[in-house]
């Protein structure tokens, strides 16, 4: 068994987001209630990340965004848009979140682990270096790919995205960007509407960026099809170093948010074509970050499946 790290905080829990808001922290407890009653739960090297280094996320994201979403939580300004809001502990939560992703990174890279799985929360693919949007206040997997070249001397660094919607955030960092390949399945149209066939990068970056938005009712077929052939294609063309995942599982056929058919099953077998993919390219290297996911079962059991691949 491949030696996989799980990082999460208890303090995670503490970004309240309010009655009925899908983003809540049952998540991750229903998660981790889960995976202690599975033969999974063993496997697991359990971590407890640190706080990210602000200088760390102003890579990704200008220094007066950080002190806007810093002063919004001392104010306890509770929305920053209809979608995302913020209670006074949201901004340290927003860093450690980063900061597991960060901590995987030096892990993995210095052979202390394989690969990595990271419960964090508030996600953050939507995070636009300018703009909290979508649940999101800083792109934890955005953060991560900028560490690993800065701090670790990575050159090419791949983000596969499987979220059900388009990570706009971490194309809108990377995308004139030619050492970072940034890989979208997703519904269309759904939230956030960007992630058309046709924005494949500009500049250097032109050919960097990939996406596949789908129409609803795709099941584990189609996204194998895809996941098998054209993703895989792609990623051994580009040759990374490191690979990176935007785990969301609300193409989930129960989740809530949106209407894909995919299964805890073709999550499994989507999760093999990428831990194939780091084996060939990366010596296994690879960091899986949290994303969207709203059903507790289906969230929970889905990761299930993901991590006992990654296990293998």
């Amino acid at each position: 068994m491949s030696k996989v790290g799980f990082y999460s905080h208890n303090d995670y829990l503490k970004h309240k987001t309010g009655p009925g808001h899908p983003e809540r922290p049952e998540r991750l407890q229903y998660l981790t209630q889960h995976l202690k009653k599975t033969d999974v739960f063993a496997g697991l090297t359990f971590l407890s990340p640190s706080l990210c280094d602000i200088n760390r996320i102003k890579q990704i994201h200008p220094g007066n965004y950080v002190e806007n979403i810093q002063n919004a939580c001392k104010n306890r300004s509770h929305s920053l848009d209809s979608d995302t809001v913020v209670c006074e502990d949201s901004y340290e939560t927003a860093l450690l979140a980063a900061g597991a992703v960060v901590d995987a990174c030096d892990a993995i890279v210095e052979g202390a682990l394989e690969s990595a799985f990271c419960a964090v929360r508030p996600p953050g693919h939507h995070a636009e270096p300018a703009k909290a949007m979508g649940f999101c206040l800083f792109n934890n997997v955005a953060i991560a790919a900028r560490y690993l070249q800065a701090q670790h001397s990575i050159k090419k660094v791949c983000i596969i995205d499987w979220d059900v919607h388009h990570g706009n955030g971490t194309q809108s960092a990377f995308y004139d960007d030619p050492t970072v390949f940034y890989l979208s399945i997703h519904q269309h149209p759904l939230y956030p509407g960007t992630g058309l066939a046709d924005e494949k990068g500009q500049g250097e970056g032109a050919g960097t960026t990939l996406n596949f938005p789908s129409p609803a009712g795709f099941s584990d077929r189609e996204y194998l099809q895809m996941f098998e052939n054209d993703i895989a294609r792609a990623v051994s063309k580009f040759k990374p170093e490191f690979m990176l995942i935007s785990a969301g599982f609300d193409a989930h056929q129960h989740d809530p948010l949106a209407n894909m058919n995919v299964t805890e099953e073709g999550f499994a077998r989507m999760t093999q074509v990428v831990h194939d993919l780091s084996k060939e390219f990366c010596q296994g290297r690879m960091i899986s970050v949290l994303e969207g996911g709203y059903d507790l079962d289906a969230l929970s059991r889905s990761v299930e499946h993901h991590l006992r691949v990654m296990l293998k």
